[in-house]
């Protein structure tokens, strides 16, 4: 939204001037002097990258407002410069589907000593920049920051896996996207891997547009790549094809490669995974219209039950209080959770994993997808440290599409400030990048959660309550009524002698969410699918 008075930022009241200005926002904070945006000096730099970096990004195009996916591996030598990788770039709607492509040496990147920078990464196709905020260094949040699109992800260092019976055991997965005819898509599961990759056993559920709710037996096979090509797998129960970079052996990202149906996401190891008492939860999606929905819940005696809020197209709700009743207990600890009292779904289908409860909505009513996180008790925002912050958004009108990167400083007076990135794609190839600075205010409930309120240059800007997971992650949903929005705030830890620090349960946290694509882009993908 726009600081200024329209919600399409400064490029939309001053086109020629946003143009330059912009320009000059982001050089400025880039060179890591500050620039004309101050930034809140933590203690990274070039250095804070060093190593295989596996990302992805889900968004959408620059041209409808169609799916655009980015998901890859590239290595950062620790000066700027970028050794080699691999990456996969899937954009229907500009007829791309660049899989397994070479990342050249060329490609570059520079960290700021707030933590945010940016990669450039080239291949054969053309070029991508990613922005980023890191919180430590081995995991960071990303932005797609370029004139191809928009649209929000993760970045984490890689610890290479050196053969394919590492992956051998039970995984969960969660992904979502979109359809053929570019209607919002998700799917969770579980599968059991052998020593050569096969799937043994297993489940997965599909929410089709909210008209098509159903499960299959997956088959198939899942095979490791060599160095920083991507793994490949092949779901021949469903005829869909999937490129997997691994973090580790228990966290891998999945891009859809097959041209069909368009769905990105992440795999979690089930090992030792089990239901948490008490945890932090976010789903995001829809149908024609946006939803999302946050808040806290526990786990007792069989029996969910929580409280929270949903955004609905802009309309928030409060959910007073809410139950779940659990039914029995299926493959990969599947089971479907009977809901009375929430707001939008009635029921959700749940798969224990490392990276939390995967939860997918499973009725008619929409489709949403997200996850619950393990909560620790008494955590919330803090006084006098630093944050990235990484924010996805869907404006009511479906006019637009908003991702923003940011970093900030917390004051003891319950105030923050520092630079945010914002990339709004406004369709017929507008995408519009500045950098500003944002300002705003917090308050903390007793539970822990809390509301923000927000400016830019004075005005008011997004507003959104957080929901805390531990002292490092705090979930989002935003509360204004001209966007649909979620994202994550998370504690940035200082680099330490250069040294990567190992990966916490920020790395556990994907914003990999189905999204709601303009009448538009659902045309056009619809009348591609058709040929």
């Amino acid at each position: 939204m726009n600081p200024l008075g329209s919600p399409k930022c400064a490029g939309r009241l001053l086109m020629g001037l946003a143009a330059i200005t912009s320009i000059f926002l982001i050089t400025g904070c880039g060179n890591g002097n500050g620039g004309i945006v101050p930034i809140n000096p933590v203690g990274f730099s070039n250095s804070s990258l060093t190593g295989t970096y596996v990302f992805s990004t889900i968004g959408v195009d620059s041209n409808e407002g169609a799916p655009l996916s980015l998901a890859g591996a590239f290595q950062a030598n620790g000066t700027g410069g970028i050794g080699g990788g691999t990456m996969d770039v899937v954009a229907p709607g500009l007829d791309v589907l660049e899989t397994g492509q070479s990342i050249n040496p060329n490609s570059s990147y520079y960290v700021n000593s707030d933590g945010r920078g940016q990669v450039t990464l080239n291949i054969s196709g053309g070029t991508s920049v990613l922005d980023f905020v890191l919180t430590s260094t081995s995991h960071g949040l990303v932005t797609e920051f370029d004139g191809n699109g928009t649209g929000s992800g993760t970045l984490d260092l890689q610890t290479a896996l050196t053969g394919q019976s590492q992956i051998a055991g039970p995984y969960a997965f969660a992904m979502g996207g979109f359809d053929g005819g570019g209607n919002p898509y998700a799917t969770v599961g579980a599968i059991n891997l052998d020593v050569n990759g096969n799937i043994t056993t297993g489940t997965q559920d599909f929410n089709d547009d909210a008209e098509d709710v159903y499960e299959v037996t997956p088959t198939g096979t899942v095979l490791v790549g060599s160095g920083t090509a991507p793994g490949v797998a092949a779901f021949t129960s469903t005829e869909q094809a999937f490129d997997f970079y691994p973090i580790d052996t228990t966290h891998f990202k999945l891009i859809e490669t097959d041209g069909e149906e368009f769905l990105a996401g992440d795999a979690y190891t089930q090992t030792g995974a089990s239901i948490p008492s008490a945890m932090a939860f976010s789903m995001v999606g829809g149908t024609f219209t946006g939803a999302a929905d946050a808040g806290l819940m526990t786990y007792s005696e069989g029996t969910f039950s929580g409280y929270g809020e949903a955004n609905l197209n802009g309309v928030l709700n409060q959910i007073e209080s809410f139950t779940g009743t659990p039914g029995a207990t299926g493959v990969g600890g599947r089971i479907f959770v009977a809901l009375d009292g929430f707001i939008p779904a009635n029921t959700w289908a749940v798969y224990p994993s490392a990276g939390g409860l995967l939860m997918m909505e499973y009725d008619g009513a929409g489709v949403t997808l997200g996850a619950a996180y393990s909560q620790t008790s008494g955590q919330t925002i803090a006084p006098t440290e630093n944050y990235g912050l990484n924010l996805s958004a869907l404006n009511i009108s479906g006019d637009y599409v908003e991702n923003d990167i940011a970093q900030s400083l917390t004051t003891t007076s319950d105030t923050f400030s520092g630079p945010i990135d914002i990339s709004d794609d406004f369709g017929g190839g507008d995408v519009n990048l500045t950098t500003q600075t944002l300002a705003g205010t917090y308050s903390v409930n007793s539970d822990g959660t809390g509301s923000v309120t927000t400016t830019i240059q004075n005005s008011t800007y997004i507003g959104f309550d957080f929901f805390p997971v531990n002292s490092n992650v705090l979930l989002l949903l935003e509360t204004d009524n001209f966007q649909i929005g979620a994202g994550v705030y998370e504690l940035q830890t200082p680099p330490s002698g250069g040294v990567a620090q190992s990966r916490s349960s920020q790395s556990r946290i994907s914003l990999a969410r189905p999204l709601i694509l303009k009448p538009a882009a659902r045309a056009q993908m619809a009348a591609r699918h058709k040929k």
